[in-house]
């Protein structure tokens, strides 16, 4: 379906070059496939428009790799409306593919620039782990991760962050990435009689481990590390299963100092990762933009002169 919607794409292109950008091709192609094909909306012009589009930005070499030519016609559409670098789009093209994304989520993806994101936590994962493994294992992290679908206010503590997290757990797993299984929160973990409850508990079925994830409302302390590394160490000896790899450590922390958590990495001998979560996208928008964009008290300005010029 998509090579031919490339080819129609291809042919409007051709004869628009042909006979001018004022002919009409789309609107009279559109105007005979419908009179031939009653209530096909696919032909409509708008669709059209896009099939041209798709036609314009891949060439018919590209267009018949397995990437683009297995993903669904929507995902193309989604990618040409909210991508104009090429090679952006191929990669969210890749991962959309290989992670079995739907249209939707590919689309919250690419608002919350996951190709930015994507491998980016603080973590010792290239000293500790072989280098087979430590790759796969960095590029499943990211930086910050995004929960824009917690409503929080500043009074609320760990405890009420952790449950809206599992009260949208589908979302919540969605953010963390394809192969997690939560496992459990708050979880007993008895050590020769000392009772321990690490936050949340989940089981990368990719990565063949478990993961512990520790959530921080502040700033990142390096002691938190310790906590951590214990948690990982109870889970190995008590839960993981023969078979399993060794059980990888998330710290996902409010506050952003990238330096401390780097600083404080260096001599663990722990697989840990350590990242910044936020529950806002503007958080995660670079300084130039952020600089760019209005403060609150600025729109309010603005909002009382156009209620004064309405009257």
């Amino acid at each position: 379906m998509v090579s031919t919607y490339w080819n129609v794409g291809h042919d409007i292109l051709e004869r628009q070059t042909e006979l001018g950008w004022g002919s009409q091709v789309i609107n009279r192609l559109s105007a005979a496939l419908l009179d031939r094909i009653s209530g096909i909306k696919r032909f409509a012009p708008r669709s059209l428009k896009y099939k041209r589009s798709v036609a314009d930005t891949w060439t018919a070499m590209a267009i018949v790799q397995p990437t683009l030519a297995q993903l669904p016609w929507y995902h193309h559409k989604a990618l040409l409306e909210k991508l104009d670098d090429e090679s952006t789009r191929l990669w969210y093209a890749r991962m959309a593919l290989c992670e079995g994304w739907s249209r939707n989520h590919l689309v919250r993806l690419i608002m919350t620039r996951l190709h930015e994101r994507s491998g980016q936590a603080t973590s010792n994962f290239d000293t500790v782990l072989p280098s087979s493994t430590s790759f796969i294992v960095q590029n499943a992290t990211k930086d910050p991760y995004i929960f824009d679908f917690l409503e929080l206010t500043e009074a609320q503590n760990k405890r009420e962050h952790e449950s809206q997290l599992l009260k949208h757990v589908e979302r919540f797993l969605l953010e963390l990435g394809r192969g997690f299984a939560f496992v459990g929160r708050q979880l007993r973990l008895d050590v020769a009689g000392d009772e321990f409850f690490p936050d949340l508990l989940f089981y990368d079925f990719i990565l063949r481990r478990f993961v512990v994830v520790q959530l921080k409302t502040g700033k990142f302390a390096p002691g938190y590390l310790g906590q951590l590394g214990m948690y990982m160490s109870a889970v190995d000896d008590l839960l993981a299963q023969p078979g399993d790899e060794p059980t990888i450590g998330l710290l996902l922390y409010k506050s952003k100092n990238s330096m401390v958590p780097e600083y404080a990495l260096r001599g663990y001998s722990s697989p840990i990762g350590v990242a910044e979560w936020t529950t806002e996208l503007k958080d995660s928008l670079p300084e130039n933009i952020l600089r760019s964009l209005p403060s609150s008290e600025e729109l309010e300005v603005e909002l009382a002169d156009y209620r004064k010029d309405r009257k």
